[in-house]
C-alpha cells in the first residue's frame, strides 16, 4: 500500500509538524489505520508486528479529524 492510498489525519498544519517525518496517523481505505512514529523497545512484539511511539496530541488530533 502507497502512502497515496491512505488519509493522512494529523500532521496537516494543525499541529507542531507538517513534514513526513513525524508522528502521524492514517486511516485506509478499509477503516483500519497505519500509524507513524518511532520505534519503541518497550517489549518485543509477536513476528510481523512492530512497536510505535507517538505523542497524545497526535491521537487527539486524529480522533479531532474524525469528529470524535
Amino acid at each position: 500500500m502507497a502512502r497515496e492510498e491512505l488519509t493522512r489525519l494529523t500532521g496537516n498544519g494543525n499541529g507542531n509538524c507538517n513534514n513526513d517525518d513525524c508522528p502521524n496517523v492514517y486511516r485506509t481505505a478499509s477503516g483500519s489505520f497505519v500509524v507513524q512514529g518511532d520505534v519503541s523497545k518497550a517489549f518485543t512484539a509477536p513476528d510481523g508486528e512492530k512497536l510505535v511511539e507517538i505523542p497524545e496530541e497526535t491521537l487527539r488530533e486524529a480522533f479531532r479529524a474524525l469528529g470524535w
